[in-house]
């Protein structure tokens, strides 16, 4: 059917002025797949920029592919422009003129995910991105773009005049006219996509890879042809195992064993990295292979030869390093950690918060034998309940469902430590990891430790068993290493550690760390929230916003009043930055540009929601002015929240979970204060600059 196919002529935008910085081009194209009725324009703009304030989507060669998979998304679709007046999306070569959207729907399946899949490698193919320049009609466009994901499903494209004459006198160099014809990009002739030969590799020189990023869909394939098609350049044949959405071809064990070395280009954990740890290795992120797969190449070849050879370092942010120490992968591990818990935190508290709305904040306690003993035909009464012959102050429906919503929280919640240690350990070590994080995790809840000895029992399994799978072992026994050996020794070590020795003194430890919660007090408690404020505000979603998220949204699942003061103050202050910058941006538009203004409208939702991110692209373009500034008013929630006894029982939610809070007066004061404070602040030290943004009317 044409409304079903990935691309249709209403998608395509030729010629067009779409706007003059890249949130209004991914605005427009946006609204076009949304009044295609193939979205909801809303809820793809805010995933599509969320996803653009992770990374740039920028790539070499005058090329842009903003992209997201979202719930908003009814039929996956790409949507198409060319800029006659080029925008900077971030790439190192200057800014595009072909703008590919990517808008995937989530839990659709895999048909459209595969299609997406086979454009996104043919964006290497310089004499492809030509073809679409030199076009003249969007039908054009959409049929040249279909018959690259879908063979043979329109007419064929070299039929039409443009692919005609690109066919005849292929350009040496892609016509962006924002790209210099000296750089980088135009230098290296097209190299044809083929499928990859193994005929070279009974040579005895080959090398491997693994190409992975957060969203699965675009920079993944990418990165593998190019490191395919530059490899078949330099005579050095690479086989790449691209791990992204969907299904994953496995490189076959054999063909790893007889490589020369391998490439791990990646923005997200390599899967079963244990496979690789007898090469000499190269570990950057997934732009590197895009931006610079020749010099990875050399550099793991120049390591097989000389294993002391240092590693490439990427021209890419810190987590993208070349050789990753143990400190470094500890860091990345907790992070994923955090990142995978999250959702668990999320689920679990909001639960508890709604079902603590409708049956009060007593129905903790009875929660479950409400839920087990009751239904919607045998209501219950206000108590007694349990054997501690507990009361409530609700009855009936209301109650009813309260303590089912409360206990479905606490179950979401039982799982907060577990994930936390299960998902470090994946981290660090794969999917030997898993299970002897799990358990650590669980071991750490038994006897107390929390969330710290959760921290301590996924570092431990990850690098049990991270050093277990390295071990060499005979052909017979390398099948259950990963599966049965790895992740059975590893447990049983970690478990001994823990009950031997750790588990105690974590216990003792978290013990002493609530106990100071509890007994918060006057100036002490002021001291607490301002360190909290600052903490929140400082990297804006970074790990030290994390620790403090993880420490506030750990302590929900104690129930103590300080642990929910703790949790007000990370929530209040963790709003400031949007908000502040949203109130900034509106009442002194011309101290920021045009595109700082858009961001400025959509940091307001994202501050009200407990988004901290939102005012990450202020704080990347003008950091020594937004950070401190931030920080300041980070400072002055957090002492406020903290002097008024405000406390909150959900972990998320922002201004929308008001309902959860003690103190609701106090909350709102605030945090008005804390961006007022902070708007000031940041608008007083961008009027002393020398030179001010101007804005054109």
């Amino acid at each position: 059917m044409e409304n079903e196919k990935l691309i249709i002529p209403q998608l395509v935008s030729l010629d067009e002025p779409l706007g003059i910085d890249k949130d209004s081009v991914i605005k427009t194209l946006a609204a076009k797949i949304a009044t295609s009725g193939r979205a909801e324009q809303n809820g793809l703009i805010n995933d599509l920029m969320a996803r653009e304030a992770k990374s740039v989507t920028g790539m070499p060669g005058g090329i842009a592919i903003p992209h997201c998979r979202s719930q908003a998304v009814k039929v996956g679709s790409l949507a198409f422009a060319r800029l006659a007046q080029p925008v900077d999306f971030g790439a190192k070569d200057g800014p595009a003129d072909l703008i590919f959207m990517i808008a995937a729907a989530e839990g659709q399946g895999q048909a459209h995910l595969k299609l997406l899949q086979k454009l996104a490698r043919k964006l290497v193919d310089k004499n492809f991105l030509a073809t679409l320049r030199s076009a003249d009609s969007a039908d054009q466009v959409a049929d040249l773009i279909m018959e690259v994901v879908e063979p043979g499903s329109t007419a064929t494209p070299q039929s039409t005049p443009a692919a005609k004459q690109v066919a005849a006198n292929p350009p040496a160099v892609p016509t962006n006219p924002a790209v210099p014809a000296n750089s980088a990009v135009s230098k290296a002739p097209a190299a044809p996509v083929k499928k990859e030969e193994k005929t070279g590799d009974k040579q005895g020189k080959y090398l491997v890879a693994v190409t992975s990023c957060p969203t699965g869909i675009a920079h993944t394939y990418m990165a593998a042809d190019s490191l395919i098609n530059k490899g078949k350049e330099l005579g050095i044949p690479v086989h790449v195992e691209a791990q992204g959405s969907g299904h994953i071809d496995r490189l076959d064990s054999a063909l790893i064993a007889g490589a020369s070395g391998a490439i791990f280009a990646h923005d997200v954990s390599v899967q079963e990295p244990e496979r690789f740890a007898h090469l000499p290795l190269i570990d950057v992120g997934v732009k590197a292979a895009i931006n610079d797969p020749e010099k990875l190449i050399r550099e793991v070849m120049a390591k097989k030869k000389d294993p002391n050879v240092a590693a490439v370092v990427a021209a890419e942010p810190p987590e993208k390093e070349g050789t990753v120490g143990w400190g470094r992968r500890i860091q990345k591990a907790v992070m994923a950690g955090v990142s995978y818990m999250i959702p668990f935190v999320a689920a679990g508290g909001l639960l508890i918060a709604l079902g603590f709305l409708l049956g009060g904040y007593d129905v903790a306690a009875p929660a479950q034998d409400i839920s087990l003993n009751f239904s919607l035909w045998h209501l219950p009464d206000s108590g007694p309940f349990g054997e501690g012959k507990i009361l409530t102050n609700r009855s009936g429906l209301l109650l009813y469902l309260g303590a089912l919503l409360v206990f479905l929280g606490q179950t979401g919640m039982s799982f907060l430590v577990p994930a936390l240690s299960g998902y470090i350990a994946f981290g660090l070590a794969g999917r030997p990891g898993i299970a002897p994080g799990f358990i650590g995790g669980a071991i750490s809840v038994t006897l107390g430790a929390g969330f710290i000895g959760g921290l301590v029992t996924g570092i431990l399994a990850g690098i049990l068993a991270n050093v277990l799978s390295t071990l060499k072992c005979p052909r017979w026994l390398a099948g259950l290493m990963p599966v049965a050996i790895v992740p059975l020794i590893s447990t049983l070590l970690m478990g001994l550690l823990m009950l031997l020795l750790l588990g105690r003194p974590l216990a003792g430890l978290m013990s002493g760390l609530q106990n100071w919660l509890n007994s918060m007090a006057g100036t002490s408690a002021i001291l607490l929230g301002i360190v909290i404020g600052l903490m929140m505000c400082f990297d804006l979603g970074g790990p030290v916003n994390k620790a403090a998220y993880l420490v506030g949204t750990a302590g929900l699942s104690q129930a103590t009043d300080g642990s929910y003061q703790f949790m007000a103050a990370v929530m209040l202050t963790g709003m400031v930055p949007p908000l502040a910058m949203a109130l900034s941006s509106t009442l002194r538009p011309k101290l920021y540009s045009p595109a700082e203004q858009q961001n400025g409208k959509a940091a307001w939702l994202l501050g009200l929601s407990f988004i901290s991110e939102g005012a990450i692209p202020f704080a990347a373009a003008d950091p020594l002015r937004v950070i401190p500034s931030m920080m300041a008013g980070g400072a002055v929630t957090g002492a406020i929240a903290m002097a008024f006894g405000v406390g909150c029982r959900a972990p998320h939610g922002g201004i929308f979970v008001l309902f959860a809070y003690s103190n609701i007066f106090g909350a709102l004061i605030a945090l008005v204060v804390g961006v007022a404070v902070a708007a000031a602040a940041v608008t007083f030290a961008k009027m002393r600059r020398k030179k001010p943004a101007v804005v054109k009317a």
